[in-house]
């Protein structure tokens, strides 16, 4: 698993910003926490010492995770890239051939992919269609809900 991860900047100080506030705030609350409930007595029929036993137990493999994460990442920064063909960190513009309806997408890492934010992960069957692709060529995307064709308008790497 010592696989780069890519990543734009954005994402990567969203990862980085969360292990902070994880390591700076939620685990010493959740330290406390499981104090307090110690200090109610029998821990066998505790359920705050259980609940924050478990919390303390997620943090910690968020942490982990996160450190892993970030240890391996590949910051890419779109600003830097151009060219006329789809890669990642990409914003492109595309028209839904069946519906004429334009979406903008941007392709980033899987770490800080959302979809009602219009950032769409590399290894996403939307991403993967588009990517080495140019302005004015379609691509053919197979979808949970069938096969959709879109067109691209417009490369930006911003």
């Amino acid at each position: 698993m010592n696989d780069k991860v890519p990543m734009t900047a954005e994402g990567f100080a969203r990862l980085e910003e969360e292990l902070r506030h994880l390591k700076t705030v939620a685990r010493p609350e959740v330290i406390k926490a499981i104090a307090e409930a110690r200090e109610h007595g029998d821990l066998s029929e505790n359920a705050e010492y259980h609940a924050a036993r478990e919390r303390q137990s997620f943090i910690e493999g968020r942490l982990a995770e996160l450190e892993d994460k970030i240890s391996r990442a590949q910051v890419i920064d779109p600003t830097k890239l151009s060219g006329d063909t789809v890669k990642f960190g990409a914003t492109i513009r595309v028209v839904d051939e069946d519906t004429e309806e334009e979406i903008r997408y941007q392709i980033v890492g899987e770490t800080e992919a959302d979809v009602k934010a219009g950032r769409i992960a590399v290894t996403s069957p939307i991403a993967r269609a588009m990517i080495g692709k140019s302005i004015g060529e379609s691509v053919e995307v197979t979808t949970p809900r069938g096969t959709k064709a879109y067109e691209i308008l417009e490369i930006q790497y911003i």
